[in-house]
């Protein structure tokens, strides 16, 4: 039976000691992880699909198909299902043979029971990130469009989801509140094109990107002579989205005159022209965006009251990044495959420190900050990468040189500090053992006198 059968996340669990199978299992499901066991890896391929929530642990040295063997041949399902080594013959460089294969972690035997757990619940919430992404990704979402659109599974966007998708076919105007780079122009966006003014236009002014001298006239056009310069009629931003939705972003920034005729509109669905008496009906649907607190601002004398009340009916707040930290991982994989795809090039998997270490930052620019950062991490300029030593001068070290070089000291010296045991060392240095393979393979440290504890 595949586990695609309705069976849902776990650990797949083989080795052909009975006795050591049962005491990973006991141990396992007493900390309320799901396992199911077999005895050789010929059965785990039998129980995997490319859509499993599924984590294997494995031991790698059984008889016929060996745990590296396994390994090679889970990755030709799906080289994101996570697969964590086990052996009672640790080394250095069997550890780096692994982790080049692409094993999620490797562990000693007897594996302690603590690490043993993180371990597989770490991997478990990445496969997990996977499987999600994926979902976005494929289209799956469809039966939710919205998830497509504001991706994240925090109770935040969830309720920002529900409320959208109520507000979708109303006619109501919206006023949208967020810090920059929350998403305010997609919401906007899914308002529409998931609403009944779908087959309309939306039609998008950065009001704070308009000279205040033109901002009139873009907004509602103008009639041949209504100023200098004016030689043809000109149909405003307002009438052009009559049937469907306006969208006004950083309506803060709005001139005061200005908003007095929106105002007008927004009470009448009518316009008028610059250089023309005629009112001109409109059909729309207005949005508006804002990173102020327009009440404030209506309290210094910098915004007008009476449009505050009037865009004020139904106010979206859209969450930071800093309050829906756990939605960071999942949106760096979306803005990761999605820049891959325009790239024309295969996605590198987060590792897991990464996205631990994306979680833990604020994002003061959120999810357009985030975006920015994808798309680097794909091209290889990640702050954290190597990049290229820009010499200052013969026989200066780069900045890059000089911090290797101390990594390479800090790592060598907890090593010695800890007689050379993995585990310990990495647990002091803050980073995954697997991260510390590496590093370790890059500074060619710790051959023949590191074991894996």
């Amino acid at each position: 039976m595949s586990m695609a059968d309705g069976m849902g996340a776990r650990i797949v669990l083989v080795d052909d000691d009975g006795e050591v199978r049962d005491a990973y299992r006991l141990t396992l499901e007493l900390d309320g992880l799901a396992v199911t066991a077999v005895g050789s890896a010929r059965e785990v391929l039998d129980l995997l699909t490319a859509d499993v929530p599924a984590v294997v642990l494995s031991d790698v040295r059984m008889p016929g198909l060996d745990g590296f063997g396994l390994l090679e041949a889970v990755r030709a399902i799906d080289a994101e299902i996570p697969v964590v080594l086990v052996t009672g013959h640790a080394d250095v460089p069997m550890a780096i043979k692994a982790v080049r294969a692409g094993a999620w972690d490797f562990i000693e035997k007897p594996a302690d029971p603590v690490r043993l757990v993180e371990t597989l619940r770490r991997a478990l919430a990445h496969r997990a990130l996977i499987l999600e992404n994926r979902t976005l990704r494929t289209g799956a979402a469809d039966r939710d469009p919205f998830a497509g659109r504001l991706v994240g599974r925090s109770a935040a966007v969830e309720r920002l989801r529900r409320t959208l998708r109520t507000l979708a076919d109303a006619e109501t105007d919206v006023l949208l509140f967020g810090e920059t780079g929350t998403g305010k122009e997609v919401a906007a966006r899914a308002l529409h094109d998931f609403g009944r003014r779908a087959k309309g236009r939306f039609v998008a002014v950065n009001c704070g990107a308009i000279p205040e001298t033109m901002i009139e006239s873009e907004l509602f056009g103008h009639e041949p002579g209504a100023f200098t310069g004016a030689r043809e009629r000109r149909i405003g931003k307002i009438e052009h989205a009559s049937g469907g939705t306006l969208f006004l972003d950083e309506i803060e920034s709005m001139p005061l005159p200005a908003q007095v005729r929106l105002l007008r509109v927004l009470q009448e669905r009518t316009i008028e022209r610059l250089g023309s008496n005629r009112e001109i009906p409109v059909d729309l649907r207005v949005v508006a965006a804002t990173k102020a607190d327009l009440a404030e601002l209506a309290g210094r004398g910098a915004f007008r009251e009476d449009l505050v009340y009037r865009l004020n009916v139904i106010t979206l707040r859209l969450p930071p990044l800093r309050e829906r930290r756990e939605d960071v991982p999942l949106l760096f994989a979306h803005f990761l495959d999605l820049a891959a795809q325009r790239q024309g090039r295969a996605a590198p998997p987060p590792d897991p420190a990464l996205s631990e270490r994306l979680r833990q930052q604020d994002w003061p620019g959120n999810v357009r900050e985030l975006r920015n950062a994808a798309e680097r991490y794909l091209l290889g300029l990640d702050e954290d990468e190597p990049q290229q030593p820009v010499r200052g001068g013969a026989g200066l070290q780069s900045l890059e040189e000089q911090t290797e070089a101390v990594e390479r000291r800090i790592i060598e010296e907890t090593l010695a500090q800890f007689s050379g045991r993995i585990g310990v060392t990495a647990e002091a240095l803050g980073i995954t053992r697997k991260t510390l393979y590496l590093k370790m393979k890059k500074y060619d440290l710790g051959r023949g006198t590191a074991i894996d504890a």
